[in-house]
């Protein structure tokens, strides 16, 4: 998607603004270090312009401590509002907010250039493994298509990615040898702690995989407020950042080894499709389970993290959403689907 610098289109330009609430449960419960993930709750958003063309958005929090806040910044829109004045609020909002209004400016600003098909897919992404022993019975329910992932020349790796720190290490430490069992040579490993680590047992973790050339990153292994032991276990093996991005975006400019960037939880998208565009490297593109309005972006956002300098797979959790109509492609029907819903309660 080609879209404006921020505040450049249509600046004077009133924009309809309606948004419908929606909710799912994920079929199969999310356990990590920080708990469990069973079910999201956000809204959906659809600027139009006087001329009929639309733009949609998407704001979900997936902590439930911040709803109350969106909700506040959603009534605080109104029914109408100036473009410009859309632009103008959308530092102060929460970030889930601010993704929703800079993801359907966007659109509003791609449609205006005359672009057509703005969309792009986004290359196979890794798979997620749930935690604990269920990672065994995860690794069997992948299906063939996974395991010849990279098996071409110049397409990317087999890449599995491991919910860890949410079980005893004992056990943990042993179904990590299974799991190096299974993977090919030519695969990749995402360990993700969630920041449930303390030092000594990322210590132990990096003395097992440092010379593996299969180990991608660790995700996350410390608590985010560690910064110097993220650092110095940087020094031993590769580490991402991905809670500490959020709590503290100062971060994400500082940060030099890896991000896990997602893109639906911090803010206004069309800065980081710039920045992916520009080559900017080592971002990983993250899932944090939107609608079909949401994954448009992390999609796009992930195609063009593959034409950077150092393209890895994002983390699009295949398998872990509802195959259900809000989570199509395409914008209206998502839209029609939350309503549905909303209807038949």
């Amino acid at each position: 998607m080609n879209t404006a610098p921020p505040g450049k289109v249509g600046r004077q330009d009133l924009l309809r603004v309606e948004v419908r609430p929606f909710a799912f449960v994920l079929p199969t419960a999310l356990v990590t270090a920080q708990g469990r993930l069973e079910q999201k709750r956000g809204w959906l958003l659809r600027l139009e312009t006087a001329e009929g063309a639309l733009g949609w958005g998407e704001a979900a929090p997936l902590d439930p401590a911040d709803r109350p806040a969106v909700a506040a910044a959603i009534q605080g829109l109104g029914t109408a509002i100036a473009w410009g004045d859309l632009e103008r609020l959308l530092p102060a909002l929460p970030p889930t907010m601010a993704f929703a209004i800079g993801a359907a400016l966007g659109e509003l600003e791609a449609a205006r250039g005359g672009g057509a098909d703005p969309w792009l897919a986004a290359p196979p992404s890794a798979w997620l493994l749930p935690a604990g022993e269920a990672m065994l019975a995860g690794l069997e329910r992948l299906p063939a298509e996974a395991w010849i992932q990279g098996a071409v020349a110049g397409s990317l790796p087999i890449t599995l990615k491991w919910k860890v720190a949410a079980a005893g290490d004992a056990l943990e430490r042993r179904l990590l040898e299974r799991l190096l069992v299974r993977l090919p040579a030519h695969g990749r490993l995402r360990l993700d702690a969630n920041g449930g680590w303390d030092r000594a047992t990322a210590r132990a973790w990096a003395d097992r995989l440092a010379a593996d050339p299969r180990l991608e990153w660790f995700e996350q292994p410390l608590d985010p407020a560690d910064q110097n032991g993220l650092g110095r276990l940087g020094c031993l093996v590769p580490v991402a950042l991905d809670e500490s991005l959020i709590q503290r975006p100062v971060l994400r400019r500082q940060w030099g080894g890896w991000q896990v960037r997602r893109p639906s939880l911090e803010g206004d998208p069309r800065g980081l499709l710039h920045q992916l565009r520009q080559g900017a490297p080592r971002l990983m593109i993250s899932t944090a389970f939107e609608t079909g309005i949401g994954a448009r972006w992390t999609a796009l956002l992930a195609a063009w993290q593959a034409r950077g300098p150092t393209p890895v797979a994002p983390g699009l959790a295949p398998g872990w959403l509802p195959s259900q109509g809000l989570f199509v492609g395409e914008p209206s029907r998502v839209w029609e689907e939350a309503s549905r819903r909303r209807a038949s309660r």
